[in-house]
């Protein structure tokens, strides 16, 4: 009879089954709201649904920075917190747009929503990639949570101008400012981070007052600030390529005078 040795695996490298509590919970919290933001666009309650897709991206904000700052990231919640921007800034904003204005435009309509939706998980497989390579000042392609708010702040603000006589071109405008997203997202633009702002360090009083006001103003009027700034951030990124492009012509054609 022969008897097996066990080796004695140490205590430290003994696998903790289980996950992390909180920022889990917050990123189910993220996508509950992209979920019922689908529900909503489907019950024609477009403004709620686009209101959702902002919910979601708070918490999708909160659950990475609740995890750095209690030291609670894991493997598991970052593939977790990628499902559920999926659904959240892919699915759900594509299905709202779709609901809200391309429902009657047969296949034109349906295929511009997959593009966007299609674009999106390419960004997030991308990213996903990425991870711990990429320069942290900036993203490599427009990100989705910035696409979702661009499209989410489109529709909101549109909700809430209600009828217009440019209304005729409202489809047109949707479609290309949906597939444009999706377009940006798989793109290489290269798009500020805003990571190296340091939020625990100290700052001066007037960056208090400027931060109370621009909370201030964007109560007065959230949709369309919200959808002016996304909109903005997502030029951006073309007018600093442009601009590296003119920069690296021209120090082409200096090189060849020299």
């Amino acid at each position: 009879m022969t008897v097996k040795k066990v080796k004695n695996t140490p205590q430290g490298s003994v696998k903790k089954r289980g996950v992390y509590l909180l920022p889990n919970v917050l990123t189910t919290f993220g996508l509950f709201a992209g979920f019922f933001a689908i529900i909503l666009a489907t019950k024609g309650q477009y403004a709620d649904a686009a209101i959702a897709i902002f919910v979601a991206m708070l918490f999708d904000g909160l659950d990475g920075r609740v995890a750095r700052l209690t030291n609670t990231q894991s493997s598991f919640g970052e593939q977790y917190d990628s499902m559920a921007d999926m659904l959240s800034f892919c699915v759900a904003p594509a299905l709202l747009v779709y609901f809200w204005q391309f429902s009657d435009l047969g296949k034109i309509g349906w295929l511009g929503a997959f593009v966007y939706t299609a674009a999106g998980a390419l960004r997030l497989a991308r990213f996903n990639t990425q991870i711990g390579v990429e320069d942290k000042r900036y993203f490599q392609g427009l990100p989705s949570p910035a696409a979702a708010a661009l499209v989410a702040g489109m529709v909101w603000t549109k909700q809430s101008i209600g009828v217009t006589e440019y209304d005729q071109y409202l489809t047109l405008v949707s479609w290309i400012i949906l597939v444009g997203a999706g377009v940006l997202m798989v793109s290489n633009i290269r798009y500020y981070s805003f990571k190296e702002i340091n939020l625990k360090g100290r700052a001066s009083f007037k960056l208090l007052l400027i931060a109370t006001l621009i909370i201030i103003v964007t109560t007065l009027w959230p949709s369309a600030i919200l959808f002016v700034f996304f909109l903005a951030y997502a030029v951006s990124g073309l007018i600093m390529t442009m601009v590296e492009v003119r920069k690296k012509r021209q120090m082409k054609k200096r090189a060849k005078n020299a």
